[in-house]
């Protein structure tokens, strides 16, 4: 079946962040996403709080606002005076639920796609930095036995050499 995407793979991408650890959208990216106003998608969010536990949603710290502002170089934040909410993949999930509109849905389950890739590729990644690091312990070993062998051939050389040929008799 072929997906049917709404929005460029890269431009969800581009809005994920890594903030407390976690992979999170904010919430002015997602209400740009699904074509609300970000006051509405809170609004939409505070009448539904016990969806949200703190690990599907939680608020920047001013802090880690003013450090994401500091990443992009200039606010484009419009004004805001509050920090944003951030949410993480089971709290965009959990949007589809209280966000009722067609579009909503449909970019929901595209965000959700992306972050399973994102997982996948964690994965895979991790994978082969395991086998690199193995190859690296391995060979490292190999080599550790060539540099013992250049190192002797190396003081060997140091040696002071006999000299060999003809030489004159001293009378």
């Amino acid at each position: 079946m072929k997906e049917n995407s709404l929005i460029p793979s890269e431009k969800i991408i581009s809005r994920i962040f890594l903030i407390r650890g976690k992979k999170v959208m904010l919430d002015r990216d997602l209400a740009e996403l699904y074509q609300v106003r970000t006051m509405d998608l809170n609004k939409a969010v505070k009448r539904n709080l016990d969806r949200f536990p703190n690990d599907f949603a939680f608020r920047l710290s001013k802090s880690e606002f003013n450090n994401l502002i500091f990443h992009f170089g200039i606010s484009s934040w419009g004004g805001t005076r509050i920090p944003p909410m951030a949410f993480t993949e089971q709290g965009v999930a959990m949007l589809s639920g209280i966000l009722r509109s067609k579009r909503a849905v449909k970019v929901n389950v595209q965000i959700i796609r992306i972050f399973v890739k994102l997982r996948k590729a964690l994965i895979h990644y991790k994978d082969l930095k395991e086998k690199i690091e193995k190859m690296e312990k391995k060979y490292d070993e190999q080599f550790q036995e060539v540099f013992e062998a250049i190192k002797l051939l190396i003081k060997e050389e140091e040696k002071p050499k006999k000299v060999m040929g003809f030489t004159a008799e001293k009378i």
